[in-house]
């Protein structure tokens, strides 16, 4: 929650009252204020506009984030509440009928973990139905060529001549080996045979440090199914951490995603320094980890700080991406002040739908990243 000094009695009734109580705007708000009547005029201002606050649309998961930063705990609480009837929410979880006919997505999987601790325990659990669906149906998609790709970049650097039959490179054995096609046969006698090398030990850490304020709510988690599915692979020692103003490292949950989802808390603050003093202590090989930043980069601790453990963890070896957004939603909202001093690290900053992170994935591992010096 901002810290402001305290309000006027005539700004407070304006406040309760709503902008229709003063069209001549014989109150006027400070930038405090007016935020605080933005996030109240969209849950409880009458007439058409109380549509804006969709359960699928974007914005409700800011907007859930935004009473975090103005109004105290009890406050919230209240809010959130209501909103869970304003939305539907609550009935949409109690009518199965309803349930069944239900898309789920992305942004209503934020939105009810931002609301969780709201919940009724009657629909809690059907809460955690629509989510595990979400969750199953990104895991579905993005599985295989997400693995496809990160196996490609590890094994393409560890040929083997003796490679066992399920490392087998096929395609280069068999181009390897077309002089020796047998018409009669109609197949190709392969006499060398080409694969991968196998490695026991993993090969790389990926720190996936993902912000969980309540304008990241898509980018958490589609990150949270992404690191999920990365922590499948052997070959790489996959960590997950969220924070706000505080730190929660989350990796004991990769094998159960929809629990890890509720291990984050949407909304609240920022402090990307704090965050990232936790992830240096995950670091023990500069040269063999990746740290994906996922975050708009608004700094709401110190900026100084932030910006000096980054150009240290890149200059150390560390291959560090800042991921702005993981969403397809388009452009985001981002510090650019931020995000061009990273630049100018050499440190890439930059959004990208889920489905192209399996491209940043694999420029990643084989130290091709976008931006670089």
């Amino acid at each position: 929650m901002e810290t402001n000094a305290p309000l006027a009695s005539a700004e407070r009734w304006r406040l309760i009252l709503g902008r229709e109580s003063d069209p001549e705007n014989d109150v006027p708000l400070d930038a405090h204020a007016r935020g605080m009547d933005k996030v109240l005029e969209q849950l409880y201002q009458p007439g058409d506009r109380r549509g804006g606050l969709g359960a699928s649309n974007p914005s409700v998961n800011r907007w859930l984030g935004d009473i975090r930063r103005y109004f105290p705990a009890p406050v919230v609480q209240v809010m959130q509440r209501d909103a869970l009837e304003r939305l539907n929410l609550t009935r949409m979880l109690l009518e199965p009928e309803l349930l069944e006919g239900l898309e789920p997505d992305v942004h209503l999987a934020g939105a009810l973990l931002a609301l969780r601790d709201a919940l009724p325990d009657t629909t809690r659990a059907t809460a955690r139905q629509v989510i595990a669906r979400v969750v199953a149906d990104l895991e579905k998609k993005w599985r295989l060529p997400l693995l496809s790709a990160a196996r490609r970049a590890l094994r393409s650097h560890r040929r083997s001549m003796r490679p066992r039959p399920a490392d087998i490179d096929w395609p280069r054995t068999i181009y390897r080996n077309l002089k020796n096609y047998q018409p009669d046969l109609k197949t190709v006698i392969p006499e060398k045979l080409t694969g991968f090398a196998r490695q026991g030990r993993a090969l790389q850490r990926v720190i996936l440090l993902a912000d969980q304020s309540g304008s990241m709510a898509a980018s958490v988690v589609y990150a949270g199914v992404l690191g999920a599915v990365l922590a499948s692979l052997p070959a790489l020692d996959t960590r997950f951490v969220a924070f706000d103003t505080a730190v929660v490292d989350l990796s004991a949950y990769l094998e159960e995603p929809v629990d890890l989802l509720f291990g984050i808390q949407l909304g609240g603050g920022t402090d990307i320094a704090g965050a990232l003093g936790y992830a240096q202590m995950l670091i023990e090989k500069p040269g063999e980890t990746i740290l994906f930043l996922i975050s708009d980069l608004y700094e709401g601790g110190s900026r100084a700080a932030m910006l000096q453990q980054m150009e240290q963890m890149a200059r150390s070896g560390v291959r560090v991406v800042a991921l702005l957004a993981l969403s397809d939603e388009g452009a985001p909202a981002y510090d650019r002040d931020n995000a061009t001093a990273l630049a100018a690290m050499g440190i890439p900053a930059f959004a990208c739908t889920p489905d192209e992170f399996a491209d940043v994935l694999v420029r990643a591992l084989e130290g091709k990243l976008p931006g670089r010096r």
